[in-house]
């Protein structure tokens, strides 16, 4: 599809956008609220949401730092956790890469997991299509603005929420929303049961380091049988081998 103006791609970005607002800034609430929980200042909590924009690298560093782990452990596992915007990168990076490398830069420190889906289903191919800048824009600008609104009312209530509301529980319920719908085929619900099994038994490594690896082995389960799987698809009766 094209568009006639970069108006009618921000509006465009802005309607499919829209319905995942809530469910971002809620995301964002509970994230605030975990960082103040888990013995960071304010000042601390606000550099963080700014700086990282990173929910699932965020909570997943903060029980790392509450143990006083080496910075080390804490980056390697922030990394883990976040190489899924490697991918996300090459993805986008073809479709921009006319831009200049600074451009390209903060788009890519504000694009999200949801902006990635949304531009995708729209820019499929490479084809030079008019709009595709604005609505990526479209979708990453609000998607910011969501996270950052519920983070900083979280960080900003999180001195006020008693700690037996259990905001472990909610913090795991908040990642649960945003993983379930990313299980969309085989390959990925193996990675999640791998993933979760070597979590559980390596729950008594030191510095959380069980985390870690249970985000390698899960990744590359899911990738090597994604791989299987685009390969049976090619080749589903072995007739087209040659």
């Amino acid at each position: 599809m094209s568009f006639e103006s970069d108006q009618a791609a921000t509006k465009e970005a802005l309607r499919l956008g829209a319905p995942t607002w809530f469910g971002i800034g809620a995301w964002g609430l509970v994230v605030g609220i975990a960082m103040i929980k888990a013995g960071l200042s304010l000042p601390q909590a606000f550099g963080m949401t700014f700086i990282v924009f990173g929910g699932s690298a965020q909570l997943a560093s903060l029980p790392l730092i509450g143990a006083h782990a080496p910075v080390w452990v804490i980056f390697a596992t922030a990394l883990a956790v976040n190489l899924r915007f490697v991918i996300f990168s090459a993805i986008l990076a073809p479709h921009f890469s006319h831009l200049p490398w600074r451009s390209r830069a903060w788009l890519g420190f504000l694009t999200g997991d949801v902006a990635v889906g949304l531009f995708i289903q729209r820019f499929p191919d490479l084809k030079d299509m008019k709009g595709k800048l604005a609505f990526l824009k479209g979708l990453i600008f609000p998607n910011w603005a969501a996270w950052q609104i519920g983070s900083v009312i979280g960080i900003l209530l999180g001195s006020q929420v008693p700690a037996s509301w259990g905001l472990g529980v909610a913090g795991t319920l908040a990642i649960l929303c945003v993983m379930l719908p990313l299980i969309i085929n085989r390959a990925a619900l193996a990675g999640v049961v791998v993933a979760g099994v070597v979590a559980l038994l390596c729950f008594h490594f030191p510095y959380k380091l069980g985390l870690l690896l249970a985000v390698i082995l899960g990744m590359a389960t899911a990738m090597l049988l994604e791989e299987h799987m685009l390969k049976s698809k090619k080749i589903p009766d072995g007739s087209e081998q040659a």
